[in-house]
């Protein structure tokens, strides 16, 4: 019989049907398992990388340490590994909690900014818990979202000028019109150099508030900031005249209230309806009247603390007085720590650049005074506020009144001690100020 003739009894089929079958079942099975393998491989890879990318390794319920800044904590919650999403309620929570947490430690908290070692003046009201009940309920987050989502800067506002009666501010009201609307071409232009990276109420921490009038004053030190203040509190109905109101009643009294000591949305509200204004002076004048008035006379506070570390540092040789007491600090010291990237002691509000205290480039300010022309701008603006008629701004120096005041002759003076090359690196420093606000560059 031929081999293609045998013909297979049913037994025989049976059996190579089972062997088949069972062959095709062990293979599925195994496939079944190498494609899982391969799966949980690339997913534990994934993982892994997720979880050591800029951490390094860590377990996924370690706590987070108590000292880490507020910073590192939001860092630390938003890498966590994505197995535990916080629900949305939670983290919102979380992020408000934060929010007023950083805040309450901010305003209480002695600031090196401080003339005299004064306290900030805002203090802090409830637990963090209860500001964040407080501000859930006013829709902080939803202010919060707005004031993070604005384009810096937006355009300025046409002022309201129709209290101004008197034909006699026509050429005020001309150089105003060209001061705001050349710091609004510098900031289109160079807006980059100022990136909107500080925390919002630091960003505001340097301006003073008056309701009744609608004012938003940015503090500017060395440029009229005393008598400006006693016209604020004159404004609030605190005093009758600028003229009976003491230096240490405007500096360390509790009189007038910072934007920063509101909540999000008494903030962004003041900031998108109030008349903003910023005071400003040049920026080498500004710097030589500082130097004045904490190092040429008797004070408590920036002798021991900037006048010490400036002498030690900077010069050789000191004696032992001079480093017990820190008097006497010289100019040209002063300037080595000014322009020093490892300064012994940090910056203090009264030679910052302005650029740094009112963010001319994110806070568009309505009303843009210069010293040089500081009664005639005050008075101007406080007519188109609606002050008062017989409220004028003071002309008297605040302190040191004796003293001649720091004019360009007297700046002329103080850097004839100083090299060619420092000169420079003073202008330098200010750059950013000379330029937003269009002073003349000093003759160097």
């Amino acid at each position: 019989m031929q081999p293609f003739e045998m013909v297979m009894n049913p037994k025989q089929v049976f059996f190579s049907v089972l062997i088949f079958g069972v062959a095709g079942l062990l293979l599925f099975m195994y496939l079944q398992v190498w494609i899982e393998e391969q799966h949980t491989g690339r997913v534990e890879k994934s993982r892994e990388q997720k979880v050591t990318s800029g951490w390094g390794p860590m377990k996924y319920l370690q706590p987070v340490p108590r000292i880490m800044s507020t910073e590192k904590i939001q860092e630390h919650i938003t890498n966590q590994n994505p197995k535990f999403h916080m629900p949305e309620d939670v983290r919102e929570k979380k992020e408000n909690l934060l929010l007023n947490s950083e805040r309450s430690t901010r305003v209480l908290t002695k600031t090196s900014y401080s003339q005299g070692g004064d306290q900030a003046l805002s203090k802090s009201t409830g637990s963090p818990t209860e500001k964040w009940r407080i501000e859930k309920h006013q829709g902080a987050k939803t202010v919060f979202n707005k004031f993070s989502n604005m384009h810096w800067p937006v355009d300025i506002h046409p002022l309201n000028k129709s209290l101004v009666k008197d034909n006699k501010w026509k050429k005020t009201d001309e150089i105003q019109e060209k001061r705001r609307s050349f710091l609004q071409e510098f900031c289109k232009k160079y807006g980059g150099v100022s990136h909107h990276q500080s925390h919002l109420f630091h960003t505001v921490s340097r301006i003073y508030v008056e309701d009744k009038h609608k004012i938003l004053y940015c503090e500017v030190p060395k440029a009229g900031c005393s008598n400006w203040k006693r016209i604020l509190m004159v404004l609030n109905g605190l005093a009758s005249s600028a003229y009976n109101i003491s230096h240490d009643a405007v500096h360390y009294g509790k009189h007038l209230k910072k934007l920063d000591s509101f909540d999000l949305k008494g903030i962004y509200t003041r900031l998108n309806t109030y008349t903003k204004a910023v005071f400003v002076r040049d920026p080498m004048e500004r710097l030589v009247s500082a130097f004045r008035d904490k190092f040429k006379h008797p004070n408590s506070y920036y002798h021991p603390v900037f006048g010490k570390a400036i002498i030690k540092k900077y010069r050789p040789n000191a004696c032992e007085e001079a480093l017990i007491n820190g008097s006497g600090v010289r100019f040209k010291e002063f300037i080595h720590y000014l322009l020093d990237s490892h300064r012994p002691v940090g910056m203090d509000i009264h030679w910052e650049k302005v650029s740094k205290l009112c963010y001319p480039c994110l806070i568009n300010y309505d009303f843009v005074g210069k010293f040089e022309t500081l009664e005639e701008d005050a008075n101007y603006f406080l007519q188109m506020i609606g002050a008062p008629k017989e409220l004028k701004f003071p002309n008297f120096k605040d302190r040191h009144s004796s003293d001649e005041r720091t004019n360009a002759q007297v700046v002329r003076q103080y850097l004839k001690d100083l090299t060619r090359t420092e000169r420079q690196l003073i202008y330098d420093f200010y750059y950013l100020d000379y330029l937003m606000f269009n002073y003349t560059t000093p003759f160097l």
